[in-house]
């Protein structure tokens, strides 16, 4: 077991049963496309790792959601999933991410990978593992080892169908991302521009729940350039909570009626990026550069 590789895919995590299809479909291809390797899923929000703990009692739950997997209801954080695998005997792991960016879930779980790096045992063959590394996330990251251009432009190419929805609409096309309040959400703008580019005969805006561009923005913007309707989707891994309530919820500061109180028509789309097949290829292509990168064979 010493030479024994694994693959943790972490992401943030989701409540929502019908969520969770667009994680379970990364790590199902991941699987598909490293067979032998063990692959192991981690959630790095806390509440959300309770939420699926405390539904292990709760026998009506269970009952109406029966194809919930296990490896769910008992999901575990990166490190305690990193340690069951070391424990185990893999001492080669790859963690790949399955953020939007490096913001602050990212930053995070970058500083746990460089604290267990950080150990140093007195006697080299008790060290804890042989390779820790990590994937980039989805937009790529700053630095020389990888081009984050060539990151968005993949992303980009990738959304093509959903340009052509807001075309077949004759609509704009809005995307509600996370962003965070602790670190720079231009990668957003950064990335609307990228799309712009890629797909300038459709009109198409990037805001964020936390953060700049806010949905105010995007709606200054829209009402700047006339438009009078938009495809509106999730610019997040899965279609959760935030897409259920933030971006299509009944109330009256949901970006869908906040919109629709400008005059613009709304056509909500419930759909992850990780429901996307081309999106899941880049996480895997990901995987297999992290391998590159630090001389791990897969």
């Amino acid at each position: 077991m010493e030479t024994e590789k694994a693959i943790v895919v972490a992401s943030f995590g989701a409540t929502h049963p019908k969520a969770l299809g667009a994680i379970s479909g990364i790590v199902k291809e991941v699987r598909n496309a490293f067979p032998g390797i063990e692959v192991r899923i981690a959630f790095t929000s806390n509440i959300i790792r309770k939420v699926w703990h405390k539904r292990q009692g709760e026998k009506t739950f269970l009952a109406e959601h029966e194809d919930i997997p296990g490896e769910i209801l008992h999901v575990k954080g990166p490190l305690a999933t990193i340690a069951d695998l070391q424990e185990e005997g893999y001492r080669t792991i790859i963690v790949q991410p399955t953020h939007i960016y490096a913001g602050e879930e990212f930053l995070d779980l970058s500083s746990y990978i460089n604290g267990l790096n950080a150990i140093r045992t007195i006697k080299a063959k008790y060290m804890p593992f042989r390779k820790l590394v990590m994937g980039r996330p989805l937009l790529g990251m700053p630095g020389p080892l990888r081009d984050y251009h060539k990151d968005m432009i993949a992303v980009a190419k990738a959304l093509a169908p959903d340009v052509e929805l807001a075309r077949k609409n004759h609509a704009a096309l809005v995307y509600m991302g996370h962003g965070n309040k602790f670190y720079s959400t231009g990668v957003y703008i950064e990335f609307q521009k990228v799309m712009s580019r890629i797909y300038p005969e459709t009109l198409i805006f990037v805001g964020t729940v936390e953060g700049f561009p806010a949905l105010d923005d995007v709606v200054d913007s829209l009402i700047h350039v006339g438009i009078n309707k938009v495809v509106l989707m999730p610019f997040m891994i899965v279609a959760g909570d935030h897409a259920s309530n933030d971006m299509a919820g009944d109330k009256d500061d949901s970006w869908k009626n906040v919109i629709k109180s400008r005059g613009i028509k709304v056509v909500c789309m419930l759909q992850g990026l990780g429901e996307n097949s081309r999106i899941r290829d880049i996480f895997i292509q990901h995987i297999r550069d992290a391998a590159v990168d630090h001389r791990i064979t897969l």
